[in-house]
């Protein structure tokens, strides 16, 4: 999913081809690890790997390969916007009371704080229970934790093919 993520990001700045050039150059380097063990940043019209978090140098990918740059880190994590009008929320904690954590719930989006799945409030919600009342089933989940968990619910729907099942 990271890797995904990251590619969603280098794409808002540069094209598939120029993507497709760093992998190449990447493979070039001998460098063969999971997408998501690398950190790749778009700088200006070129894309970069990232070394060492306590390294401010960068590798350039694109334009001149192999050359060391100078670029900031990116972080993959946080909310952004590909294109105008969607909003990619931040991986770990994608509303106030809902979030993220490989830990837990095997990495499935919770209530905050919660063992709580996101979408089984959500479906309470749904099927007339109001969110204040979200308590007598699930004593941890606030009426706050409940509308963020639609709220999440429908943006998650927003991607799906489908109606939402119940």
């Amino acid at each position: 999913m990271l890797a995904l993520r990251a590619f969603a990001i280098l794409r808002q700045d540069v094209s598939l081809q120029k993507i497709r050039k760093a992998l190449a150059t990447l493979k070039r380097f001998g460098e063969v690890e999971h997408l998501s063990s690398y950190s790749l940043v778009a700088e200006g019209d070129s894309i970069v790997l990232v070394g060492d978090p306590n390294d401010d140098h960068a590798t350039d990918l694109v334009k001149h390969p192999g050359q060391r740059v100078i670029a900031t880190m990116a972080d993959i994590l946080q909310e952004f916007a590909p294109r105008a009008g969607v909003v990619v929320p931040h991986l770990l904690r994608p509303k106030q009371h809902v979030s993220v954590d490989p830990e837990t719930q095997g990495g499935q989006p919770v209530i905050t704080g919660t063992r709580v799945p996101f979408d089984a409030v959500a479906e309470l919600v749904e099927d007339g229970i109001p969110p204040e009342k979200i308590a007598d089933y699930y004593p941890g989940v606030t009426a706050e934790a409940a509308r963020d968990a639609v709220s999440f619910a429908l943006y998650v729907d927003s991607y799906s093919p489908g109606p939402r099942a119940v």
